[in-house]
């Protein structure tokens, strides 16, 4: 069936068909919002402001991926202990 029904009242109704024209000229009115708000309404970040970000994000990865290769290591000694070869 084309259509919501409301299973309670057994209402039929149905969905709005929009012409081709209609659809391409939604999709248009989409496209020039979405660059207008890109444009005019996002404050994008200076080339300052986005390098001291990398640097933060490289920075904490870094530290993160030194904790976990050290509990790796310290959990490789404990098992060694636990299962001698």
């Amino acid at each position: 069936s084309i259509g919501l029904q409301n299973r309670g009242s057994w209402v039929r109704v149905l969905l709005p068909v929009l012409k081709q024209e209609d659809m391409f000229k939604s999709i248009a009115n989409y496209c020039k919002s979405c660059y207008d708000e890109l444009v005019h309404k996002v404050t994008w970040p200076t080339r300052k402001e986005l390098t001291q970000s990398a640097v933060l994000v490289l920075t904490a990865s870094l530290i993160i991926a030194i904790i976990v290769w050290l509990m790796d290591i310290a959990f490789k000694a404990i098992m060694s202990l636990v299962y001698p070869n």
